[in-house]
C-alpha cells in the first residue's frame, strides 16, 4: 500500500519573488539570445541597402534595455530579502547553521548523486528554497553582478551615458576588451548550464515530492505535510522568543 501524508497548502511565495523570478527567466532568455547574435552576427542577404538597414543596431538595443531591466530587478530583489516574508529573507540564501549544511549534504546525495535517502527525516524537506539551491542562487548573483560589470565596461567607450562609464576600470583591471570579452561571454555558457540545471532540478522535486514544485512560481502556493508545518513553526516561535528576550535582557542592563 502507498504511504500517505496530511498535506496542507501553504503560501509561501509572495507575488514580489514570483514578478522577479519570472521577469528574471524571460530576460535572461532575451539576453542569451541577442548576445550570441551580437558575439557573431550572422549574415543577411537582402536587396535592401545596407545603410538603410538598422536590424543590428535594434538587437544591441533590446541586449541593454535588458540588461538594464534585470539590473533593476536584482536591486529589487535584494530590498526584497529584507522585506519579504520567511522564505524570501536573505538569511535562507547562506547556509550559517549546520541545519543549513547538513540540507546542503542531503540534496547532493539524494537530487545530485541519486544515492538513496535513508534519513527520510523532517529537516531534510525545506517549505522554501533547500539550502543548496538557495546558496547556488547567491552564487549566481555574484556572478551576474560580474556580468554586469563586464558587460557595462564593454559599451563604456561609446556609451553618452553616465553609468556604463562608471565601469571603465573594469576592463583596464582584466587587461583590456578581449579578455573581458571572454569572461562575459563564458559567464553567459554558465548561466545556461544553471538553467538546464534549476529546471531539471524543479522537475525532478516536483515529480518526487509531488508538492507542487512547479505551479507554485505561479500560484505561490505549495503543499507542505503538517508536521512539518508545525516543526517550522515552532522555530518561527522559538527565534521570535529569543529576540525578545534578547531585547528585554538589554533593556535590563541599560536600567541597571
Amino acid at each position: 500500500m502507498a504511504t500517505t501524508f496530511n498535506y496542507k497548502r501553504v503560501y509561501v511565495w509572495e507575488l514580489p519573488v514570483r514578478f522577479f523570478h519570472w521577469v528574471t527567466a524571460f530576460s535572461t532568455t532575451i539576453l542569451i539570445i541577442t548576445g550570441f547574435i551580437i558575439a557573431d552576427p550572422p549574415a543577411i542577404n537582402a536587396n535592401v541597402e545596407a545603410t538603410n538597414s538598422f536590424w543590428f543596431g535594434y538587437i544591441r538595443a533590446i541586449h541593454f534595455i535588458t540588461a538594464y531591466i534585470l539590473i533593476a530587478n536584482l536591486i529589487f530583489r535584494v530590498y526584497w530579502a529584507f522585506t519579504g516574508n520567511q522564505f524570501a529573507n536573505w538569511r535562507n540564501f547562506i547556509p550559517y547553521t549546520k541545519k543549513g549544511i547538513h540540507n546542503i549534504i542531503h540534496v547532493l546525495k539524494v537530487d545530485i548523486f541519486l544515492m538513496k535517502d535513508t534519513e527520510h527525516k523532517l529537516y531534510n524537506i525545506s517549505i522554501g528554497h533547500n539550502y543548496l539551491a538557495a546558496f547556488s542562487y547567491f552564487i549566481m548573483a555574484l556572478f551576474f553582478l560580474l556580468q554586469v560589470m563586464t558587460g557595462l565596461s564593454l559599451i563604456a567607450d561609446t556609451s553618452s551615458w553616465w553609468f556604463p562609464s562608471m565601469f571603465k576600470w573594469v576592463s583596464t583591471m582584466f587587461g583590456g576588451d578581449i579578455v573581458t570579452r571572454y569572461i562575459h561571454h563564458i559567464l553567459t555558457w554558465l548561466f545556461m548550464a544553471f538553467v538546464v540545471i534549476h529546471v531539471y532540478l524543479v522537475l525532478f522535486h516536483d515529480y518526487v515530492e509531488a508538492r507542487g514544485e512547479a505551479s507554485s512560481m505561479i500560484s505561490g502556493f505549495k503543499f507542505v505535510r503538517a508536521e512539518r508545518l508545525k516543526e517550522s513553526e515552532s522555530e518561527i516561535i522559538d527565534k521570535a522568543e529569543k529576540i525578545t528576550w534578547k531585547k528585554k535582557n538589554k533593556k535590563t542592563q541599560k536600567e541597571k
